[in-house]
């Protein structure tokens, strides 16, 4: 009977719930849950979970429905925060809104701390669907009615306080809820072909990111602002709830106990290139958002229509999907330290040279955003590769250490708009300045985002160098 279970127990072998490639822990029955529960039904025989009556891994109907359902919730979820920067420029350009106090410094925190909100919250999650699995299908449900009541609330209301407490903290945690899930039982269906699903996941939030930034303006121009933000809370309803169950578990949660306990290991915090990865994505999170919020309100400024305006984002978004692709790629075959470099780099000069200088029309701006999507949204393809010297095979220490990355990138998204929003008002106007369009109301927003990459960039040379030394010393010791 022992050797009956433990092959059973051998044959659930899968990944640890992260959206990371390459990570595997041992998925085993819960026995004393297992007998408990079987009581409760009236039956003491044992159950073994037979590997035969689940569904397939890395295919079949099963596997590719779910993956598809995962890539139309992403896009949506995320595709409300690709067209922040336009529900951003209606709001600063109507009067009930723009008129009330401190309008000018609130409304662009919404887009910011909604997607912050996001980011820092798989630290608390992905333990807790870790340790508790079967209260993933109900957070998926809670995550979808939240959605719908924040903007419903927030298409009633004309306070910009309440706007960001519904679009900016409420919409942000049912967010957290469908994203983290998704991930999660991406990591029971996938294993050999983790990659490929989690690049499909991922390129939903672009695909919502491109689709959404050019639907909305044409619905504000024919609905208005409130009736829009609506319209978007309803189809939320009407395209989520069909979907939903097919984002469910491949191995039923009732039936299974996945063992995770918290890392007990603390000598990664004795990595100093782990400190340097995480000093350079903080710098780079505080830059990255920055125009993303901004550029429909910059093309504003050229005197463009809002459609015009919408697709500086889209085609951002859609060029951050090549971005994210290569550089997942490039950082299995390069030292992450040295791409991180060299993108953070460019980002910096595209920023300075082609925002700065060139976007003194609409075909400049729209270079920027394609040069800006691929070079500066394939950064967190990097986070894996910065980790997998530290973690090596620990799925514990991985999850941990990719909690942290978000969690940093979040505290520069939510920070950094606040930060511009400040520097923009505080900007006086002189055609003089480096940067003149808007007399110069933009300059020091350049100047910031710019410098955050540079400065990112600089603690990444710092990195490389401490890898090649690594490297040297490691060749000279064995030979």
């Amino acid at each position: 009977m022992s050797l009956s279970l433990n092959k059973s127990t051998d044959e659930l072998e899968l990944a640890a719930r992260t959206p990371l490639p390459s990570s595997h822990s041992p998925l085993a029955l819960n026995h004393g849950d297992s007998s408990s529960s079987l009581g409760r039904h009236g039956s003491g025989s044992s159950v073994m979970l037979n590997e035969s009556s689940l569904a397939p891994v890395d295919g079949g109907t099963s596997a590719y429905s779910f993956l598809l359902a995962s890539f139309f919730v992403q896009a949506l979820v995320w595709g409300f925060q690709g067209a922040n920067g336009i529900f951003l420029d209606s709001y600063l350009t109507t009067h009930k809104y723009n008129s009330q106090p401190h309008a000018s410094t609130i409304l662009p925190v919404i887009g910011p701390l909604s997607s912050g909100i996001i980011y820092c919250s798989g630290v608390v999650l992905y333990p807790f669907y870790a340790r508790y699995p079967y209260h993933r299908r109900t957070s998926m449900w809670v995550g979808v009615a939240l959605a719908w009541a924040s903007l419903f609330a927030a298409s009633y209301v004309t306070s910009v306080v309440a706007i960001l407490l519904f679009e900016g903290v409420l919409y942000g945690i049912a967010g957290s809820f469908l994203y983290a899930c998704c991930i999660s039982y991406m990591t029971e269906w996938f294993v050999n072909k983790r990659g490929m699903a989690n690049g499909v996941i991922f390129a939903g939030t672009a695909f919502g990111g491109i689709i959404v930034p050019l639907t909305i303006p044409q619905l504000i121009k024919a609905y208005g602002l409130p009736k829009t933000i609506r319209i978007f809370s309803i189809a939320i309803v009407i395209i989520l709830v069909p979907l939903l169950p097919f984002v469910r578990p491949r191995i039923p949660d009732s039936r299974m106990h996945q063992q995770i306990p918290a890392p007990q290991s603390k000598e990664w915090m004795k990595s100093t290139t782990i400190w340097i990865a995480l000093a350079a994505n903080t710098l780079q999170g505080f830059g990255y958002f920055v125009p993303i919020v901004w550029l429909p309100t910059f093309a504003r400024e050229l005197r463009v229509t809002t459609s015009q305006a919408a697709l500086t984002v889209a085609l951002l978004n859609g060029a951050s999907v090549f971005g994210r692709i290569s550089m997942g790629y490039l950082s299995d075959v390069l030292d992450p330290f040295f791409l991180a470099m060299s993108t953070l780099l460019s980002t910096s000069l595209v920023t300075f040279v082609i925002w700065g200088l060139l976007s003194r029309n609409l075909a400049g701006l729209l270079s920027f955003g394609i040069a800006y999507g691929m070079l500066a949204s394939g950064w967190t393809s990097l986070f894996t590769a910065f980790v997998r010297p530290v973690a090596k095979e620990n799925p514990n220490l991985t999850t941990t250490l990719f909690g942290y990355f978000l969690f940093s990138r979040g505290l520069g998204n939510i920070l950094s708009t606040p930060i511009s929003s400040g520097l923009i008002t505080g900007s006086t106007v002189d055609m003089r300045k480096a940067f003149p369009l808007s007399g110069g109301k933009y300059e020091n927003v350049i100047i910031f985002v710019g410098t955050c990459f540079a400065g990112a960039a600089g603690i990444s040379l710092l990195g490389w160098a401490m890898d090649l030394r690594q490297r040297a010393r490691s060749r000279i010791s064995s030979s």
